[in-house]
């Protein structure tokens, strides 16, 4: 459930009236999703998604996410657009959280992708890259080699419960990673968490990118391998090659 801050009727509607937006018509929480609050509101000029930005998301971290969406959809990428209030401003406060208005974006998620699904994924990923070019606020990927021995040192007491030398093999295969990571690839903006959930289709056409909330500064290689892991496997664990393209 994705409802973590529940948000009192008058507070939203008095959130919402700071919007050229119309008055609040309906409101509920929605359930996918796992960093943050989300709602889809209703108002008299049309749907939104509201967000509160949970613990876990920097707030320091907003402006990128925020200046990222709105500089894709200016380079023609279609994505969720923050909605500015009438002071101009991206980001507010609502039940004590940091919060936004973005534009809703139609279309529903697939469960058993296709080949003909993974090819536009792959083509969206490289217009976002491109657009993303010229994007002038950086932000690390705190979830690349860099932060993952921290993560491991977190539980590695408990490693060999799992499975007998699996903290041994942690070790070994870190050690690895972080002597012969491939930094000279080619870098940009990323999504970094591009899986099905994340991509909606009407019909078989891709009608957008959403949960731009892990996007960062990293490697190209980086996010493609997080699509083929994503969207190359079936359900019994076999790889698609076809689905991978060339």
């Amino acid at each position: 459930m994705a409802v973590y801050t529940e948000v009192a009727d008058e507070e939203l509607a008095a959130f919402v009236a700071g919007y050229d937006i119309g008055g609040l018509v309906s409101f509920k929480g929605i359930a996918e999703g796992v960093e943050n609050s989300n709602f889809l509101l209703r108002t008299e000029t049309g749907s939104f998604i509201l967000t509160l930005y949970e613990k876990r998301v920097r707030e320091s971290d907003l402006p990128f996410f925020v200046g990222l969406m709105e500089h894709l959809a200016a380079g023609g990428l279609n994505c969720p657009t923050p909605v500015r209030d009438r002071n101009g401003e991206a980001l507010g406060r609502l039940a004590g959280r940091p919060a936004a208005i973005v534009t809703f974006l139609d279309g529903m998620w697939v469960r058993r992708p296709k080949v003909a699904h993974c090819a536009q994924v792959g083509e969206a990923l490289a217009d976002l890259h491109a657009a993303g070019a010229d994007f002038s606020i950086v932000r690390d990927n705190a979830l690349s080699v860099g932060g993952w021995r921290p993560l491991f040192e977190l539980s590695a007491a408990r490693a060999d419960e799992v499975l007998q030398g699996l903290g041994a093999e942690i070790e070994a295969e870190l050690d690895h990673l972080e002597r012969h990571w491939p930094g000279e690839l080619p870098k940009g903006v990323i999504h970094a968490d591009l899986f099905p959930d994340n991509v909606f289709f009407l019909g078989d056409r891709l009608s957008g990118l959403i949960d731009f909330y892990f996007a960062c500064n990293d490697l190209f290689a980086y996010d493609l391998a997080i699509c083929i892991n994503a969207w190359c496997f079936e359900p019994d664990r076999q790889f698609n090659v076809t689905k991978r393209g060339r």
